[in-house]
């Protein structure tokens, strides 16, 4: 009897220490189609087959609908792994729209999606990604806009989610989709003082993802984040954005240390393509794995078996990561 209980024991330890395998990919957010080798290797060692790229943007302007930062291709650019085209769309694109203009805009967006997909021979799959941070006030027209994609395309229509949109699911409500994408980061405002780190806040994910095994959708995929960058504070407490800096940018003779991730520029110069001037301060967030493997294990006990896409396929922040 104590053998039995000793191996039943045993077994329960092993099994709770198993951690889940989680396939992943990538986004690819650039406007220009090409890999370096690095990103091509890491690419090529994914488990999953696709490659979540951004297309185009919509934005709307003097109430006209614009394409935005349209996708170019290098003619390098090679890859076996699957095209997942990703579509941004603004919010105040939904602001006000007409039944028409919903038609209009879906069959311009396939149209488009077409149009690059042939242009650029991309083995495409055939499955549409909308990303868009809806509100409680576009939500109505949103949900028609990809259910009338849906239709005019005949493919799978997926959306991004955003935290806020599972905290106040009842205002925000449900995107009538079977598969969504959980985009874990962009926890606070960058431009906002706050000692938090802006692109992943463990605790405020926590939060606002508390009841997430109640959303009612099929499927949910995860996105986590990788990149980084430096939040630069002038003497007029205004701020703006260096994108992939990271801690060891701030080891510079041009700087003074405050702390691991912030310094204070004591000699005016350029610096990671910037005049920045004597006094401006430079504080640098970034994402350890600490914090990724924190949200995975959450997560976990949240959601059914998930697929991680990270943000971005990036030579700057795929290098050092153990995948």
């Amino acid at each position: 009897m104590k053998i039995i209980r000793l191996l039943f024991l045993l077994l329960l330890i092993t099994s709770c220490s198993r951690k889940e395998n989680h396939p992943y990919t990538f986004y690819y957010w650039k406007t220009h189609l090409k890999l370096n080798p690095e990103e091509k290797k890491v690419l090529d060692q994914t488990p999953v087959p696709f490659l979540y790229t951004r297309f185009f943007d919509v934005d709307k302007s003097g109430g006209k609908f614009q394409p935005v930062a349209v996708i170019t291709k290098d003619k390098s650019f090679v890859t076996d792994r699957q095209i997942v085209p990703v579509v941004f769309i603004t919010n105040q694109s939904m602001l006000h729209i007409s039944a028409e203009e919903i038609t209009f805009l879906a069959e311009s967006i396939y149209r488009m999606v077409q149009k690059k997909t042939r242009e650029y021979t991309l083995k495409t799959t055939n499955e549409i990604q909308i990303d868009c941070d809806w509100t409680s006030g576009t939500r109505d027209d949103y949900f028609k806009f990809l259910k009338e994609l849906k239709r005019v395309s005949g493919k799978e229509i997926t959306c991004t989610l955003r935290l806020h949109q599972v905290k106040d699911k009842k205002s925000t409500g449900i995107p009538p989709v079977d598969k969504v994408y959980l985009m874990c980061y962009s926890t606070s405002s960058p431009l906002e003082n706050s000692d938090k780190n802006s692109i992943l806040d463990v605790v405020t994910l926590k939060n606002y993802l508390s009841k997430l095994e109640e959303y009612p959708v099929k499927k949910i995929e995860v996105a986590l984040p990788i990149y980084s960058w430096g939040i630069v504070t002038n003497h007029l407490n205004k701020h703006r954005l260096i994108n992939a800096l990271s801690k060891k940018d701030l080891e510079n003779p041009g700087f003074r240390k405050i702390s691991d991730h912030e310094a204070e520029i004591i000699k005016d110069g350029f610096y990671f393509g910037n005049y920045l001037n004597k006094g401006f301060r430079i504080k640098v967030e970034e994402i350890s794995e600490e914090q990724l493997q924190s949200v995975i294990d959450f997560l976990e006990k949240k959601i059914p078996h998930f697929n991680i896409i990270y943000y971005q396929l990036d030579s700057k922040f795929v290098l050092d990561r153990n995948f």
